[in-house]
């Protein structure tokens, strides 16, 4: 605690310090991420003064009552105290504040599966509003009988990344189907991907390690479909990650738009890689990024929502599809990563 109480008076002095406008963006960007960490260390280290001189006064029969009061007031406080620092010192994610891409896609199920991913991407959409952020359609294939096939937006806002991540993997439906006449139950699935979007020198991508094909755009559009060769493949040789659009009308826009999410999802695929060899030996951790398993189930009969990971159950599907109870999931999933990780470096201490 002491390097990071010496680090931002560096900081701070720094700042302070006649230096390249570059320079000082980076500081304060750093000065804003230390500021709560080390007003919780003083808070802490306060409380521990303050316990340290009631003790003291312990011997003092005329302070020893009030003294004992103010004891039992801080060795309350002081665990919390102590938590929050923990958790404050923990290794960051580089990319928690990080915009993302979203992607849904229906999964097994046909129509019931495209009308669940339809579900979903609403769901996400009202949970970002309600966290103020901003949501910005980049492509979509609509299903026949309504939601979607795929759908991909990219989500900004403050913190993104750093809520939405855990929400990757595959979301299972069980519910009666509107065009089923016999009321039986179906089950259906959709895959959510949530990758954060990187920035420019994380990424590099060199021409002649890309493959990229126009072709005319398909399915709804009206008469320009047919007539310009807009759309967009773009096929990443070294790592085989292809990427198409087709939803804007100019060749161009469609290529800048694929290419956004090409890096995103070469981003992605490292940032695994890492985590992968990082977590060889740590298995079924949260957020380990296994899209193969099914990470939650809503259950419509009975109003109930249950994320397998941790074992939570919510039986208020409507609020968890409106957005509003989603929350709630979201946290429980924070905070036992963040248990974890704490246990982790308890057993590395």
């Amino acid at each position: 605690m002491h390097k990071l109480l010496d680090r931002f008076e560096a900081v701070q002095s720094e700042m302070n310090a006649n230096v390249p406008r570059d320079r000082f963006v980076a500081l304060s960007r750093e000065f804003s991420e230390l500021s709560p960490v080390v007003a919780a260390v003083k808070q802490l280290q306060a409380a521990e003064a303050a316990r340290e001189e009631a003790r003291g006064l312990l011997s003092d029969k005329e302070m020893a009552e009030i003294a004992r009061e103010e004891l039992d007031l801080l060795d309350a406080e002081l665990p919390a105290l102590e938590r929050e620092v923990q958790l404050m010192l923990l290794p960051k994610d580089a990319a928690d504040e990080r915009n993302v891409i979203l992607e849904v896609r229906a999964g097994t199920g046909g129509d019931e599966a495209a009308l669940f991913a339809g579900d979903l991407f609403r769901m996400y959409e009202r949970y970002a509003q309600k966290q103020g952020w901003k949501v910005e359609l980049i492509s979509a294939s609509e299903g026949e009988v309504g939601g979607y096939k795929e759908i991909v937006a990219e989500v900004s806002g403050k913190g993104v990344f750093a809520r939405l991540k855990f929400e990757s993997g595959v979301h299972r439906v069980q519910r009666v189907p509107a065009t089923e006449a016999g009321g039986r139950i179906h089950t259906s699935a959709a895959t959510v991907a949530v990758l954060p979007e990187p920035e420019d020198v994380d990424v590099e991508i060199e021409d002649k390690d890309l493959r990229i094909d126009v072709y005319r755009a398909s399915g709804a559009g009206g008469q320009h479909v047919n007539k310009t060769e807009s759309a967009v493949r773009i096929t990443h040789l070294p790592t085989g990650i292809v990427v198409a659009q087709q939803d804007e009308k100019s060749q161009h826009k469609n290529k800048a738009r694929a290419m956004q999410i090409l890096r995103a999802r070469i981003y992605e695929a490292e940032r695994e890689r890492i985590d992968r060899e990082r977590a060889a030996d740590r298995k079924g951790q949260v957020g380990s990024g296994d899209r193969s398993e099914r990470i939650r189930t809503y259950n419509f009969p009975q109003s109930r929502v249950t994320d397998h990971r941790i074992n939570l159950t919510l039986h208020k599907l409507d609020q968890v599809l409106e957005g509003e109870a989603l929350d709630e999931i979201i946290s429980a999933l924070i905070a036992e990563d963040q248990a974890e990780r704490l246990a982790a470096l308890g057993e590395e201490a």
